[in-house]
């Protein structure tokens, strides 16, 4: 049914969602957003699953924008570009907005979007080896539709350190960002992801998605209005000489001109 992700759900009703392009990282091609947002539809409409494990195969969990997808958008006008954002925009907002409970499993490093698909997941638990990091802006761009979502995980104060600055970060960093709950060696990961799923199987599920709704109706409001912000800034990014010049630069792999 996908061809970039795995979708499986055991008898207890927790459904694993793999990111399933470890060749490439796990960065999110379109056909990965599109299908993405699919998963997404098909677990909200299952009243089977109680709660989605969200991970990747391979070495990372997301490394973020394919760049070629990226590549494509600078060679395309400006009302494709909006339409390829809206997309990102989407899937994210159709996974933070599930009923079920979803739990991150970072078994790899997460760059750019994939520090977006960690935010978007109630709790998010990362072996204690990998990096993460907002590296938008070395390629001239800025970390747009994800920036809603990083934006209420960590809070601006600490959004601050990282949002802008492009730095890698370790898990230790991640967890006093808010970006993790918790770190652990990589052969813990499954069983402190299982700790975490756990609980949620003695709740009643419709009271499970009630709590959810209102916590984020309490949280930041990430509304139609916010997304088509966050859509105008990364397109108004990409139709600027520092991002032409940026995104140019690492496929020739050659350093722009405000790399020091």
């Amino acid at each position: 049914m996908y061809e970039t992700l795995l979708l499986s759900t055991d008898a207890r009703g927790v459904a694993t969602l793999t990111l399933n392009r470890p060749e490439k990282h796990n960065a999110m091609s379109g056909q990965m957003l599109q299908e993405l947002k699919a998963a997404a539809a098909a677990i909200a409409a299952d009243q089977s699953i109680r709660v989605v494990v969200l991970t990747g195969a391979g070495k990372s969990f997301c490394a973020g924008g394919d760049l070629g997808w990226m590549q494509a958008q600078m060679s395309a006008d400006p009302v494709t570009r909006g339409r390829e954002a809206r997309v990102l925009a989407e899937m994210l907002m159709a996974i933070n907005t599930l009923r079920q409970p979803v739990i991150g499993a970072l078994q790899g490093n997460a760059f750019g979007g994939g520090v977006g698909m960690a935010s978007v997941c109630d709790v998010a638990i990362g072996a204690d080896h990998i990096k993460m990091g907002l590296t938008e802006t070395r390629l001239g761009l800025i970390p747009a539709t994800i920036g809603p979502y990083v934006a209420a995980r960590m809070g601006e104060a600490r959004a601050r350190r990282v949002f802008m600055a492009a730095r890698l970060f370790d898990a230790a960093e991640a967890i006093d960002l808010g970006l993790l709950a918790k770190a652990v060696p990589a052969q813990d990961l499954a069983a402190a992801v299982e700790a975490e799923v756990a609980p949620y199987l003695s709740c009643a599920p419709g009271a499970v998605a009630s709590a959810k709704a209102l916590l984020r109706d309490l949280g930041p409001r990430i509304d139609d209005a916010v997304i088509d912000r966050t859509i105008a800034a990364l397109v108004e990014r990409w139709e600027g000489p520092e991002a032409q010049e940026g995104i140019a630069a690492f496929f020739a792999k050659e350093k722009p001109s405000w790399q020091r």
